[in-house]
């Protein structure tokens, strides 16, 4: 019995043995897969927030005083260059073109038996010229008063869009009193603040005869169905927020877009020789990313990283790698600083191909 014992304990210490060598083994024989950063002009998309403006947008307003008789339009209705939109009462604006009129055919029958006497050497030629400037004042008179009638009829000075109606039928207006608002949304100018640094990369590496075009991403995280081109930039940057303005402009055919709209512009940025290296290379500790680097003797080395921007599957590094180091790409949950490992290196151009990757 005792023997039978020894012999148990004998082979569990052997099986416990050749199973501690075989993992041992296993862990000798894993290989990781390695690759090196690669280099390459590509392009990176940044988006800005921005207001969206109709082309133009004005606030109509009474020219004269008066009762307003009638309201032809309605909140929210498209409405045609000429269109009628609000009637003031016009009696007293009549009455004084009647007036006008009136003084003025008295100033011409004056200035024409004057001119008849001038004529004769009956009146001297300043009496003549007296008469002259009286008809004169008084079909001025006449045009004037036409003016005051016609600023009673108020029209639509282009075709757009009604906004809200601040006065209503019957209101005593004042001149200058704001009526509504019109945009003319065929067309829309959408602006956008970008800092100093990207201002001058754009400006570097855009062609002068070239304009950028650019996407609108709207407030329902959609993107707006045309694209749109940076026309103007402004001239002074804002001293507070070391921003300058941009001003795209987008067609609206549909009419989507409405004045005081916001949303953010995207906008493609060209990065020459950009540093890349796949995301699932990297981890991050404290927000901050790292790698993990093989160096000549095998071994891992945590390595601290600075991004300069994400692509799809891809990161852009500005510090911490040369295209010369060799980057874990797979098991670096698996792996600690300063371990020995086995590795299969693969060419970075392979490792690209793999991947969902946009390059110009």
């Amino acid at each position: 019995m005792r023997r039978f014992s020894i012999f148990i304990g004998l082979f569990v210490a052997l099986s416990y043995t050749s199973c501690e060598s075989k993992k041992h083994e296993n862990k000798e024989e894993t290989k990781y897969l390695v690759s090196s950063p690669i280099q390459k002009d590509t392009s990176i998309t940044k988006d800005y927030v921005c207001q969206i403006h109709s082309i133009r947008h004005i606030e109509l307003r009474a020219l004269e005083k008066g009762y307003l008789q009638h309201i032809y339009v309605d909140e929210g209705q498209h409405v045609k260059k000429g269109q009628q939109m609000f009637h003031i009462m016009p009696n007293v604006y009549e009455a004084d073109l009647q007036k006008a009129k009136a003084e003025a055919e008295v100033a011409e029958i004056e200035y024409k038996n004057t001119k008849l006497l001038a004529d004769g050497d009956v009146v001297s030629a300043n009496e003549l010229a007296m008469a002259k400037a009286e008809y004169d004042r008084a079909k001025a008179e006449v045009r004037l008063a036409e003016t005051h009638l016609g600023f009673t009829d108020i029209r639509a000075p282009f075709d757009g869009i009604m906004d809200h109606l601040e006065v209503r039928e019957g209101s005593l207006l004042d001149e200058g009193e704001l009526l509504t608002n019109l945009s003319d949304n065929s067309k829309m100018w959408v602006y956008f603040n970008v800092p100093e640094s990207e201002y001058l990369d754009y400006i570097i590496s855009t062609k002068k005869d070239e304009k950028q075009e650019v996407e609108l991403l709207m407030a329902n995280n959609k993107k707006f169905n045309q694209p749109g081109v940076v026309e103007t930039i402004e001239g002074e940057f804002n001293h507070e927020t070391g921003n300058i303005a941009f001003r795209a402009t987008f067609s609206n055919p549909d009419g989507i877009l409405r004045h005081g709209e916001t949303g953010s512009i995207l906008m493609r940025v060209p990065l020459d020789k950009a540093m890349l290296i796949p995301q699932k290379a990297t981890f991050e500790v404290l927000d901050k990313k790292y790698v993990f680097v093989i160096d000549e003797n095998d071994t891992v080395q945590q390595r601290e990283i600075e991004v300069g921007a994400e692509l799809p599957h891809l990161f852009v590094v500005e510090k911490g790698l040369s295209l010369n180091d060799k980057v874990l790409l797979e098991g670096i949950r698996m792996v600690k600083s300063g371990e020995k490992i086995h590795y299969d290196f693969e060419k970075p151009e392979s490792i690209l191909s793999n991947l969902e990757l946009y390059t110009e």
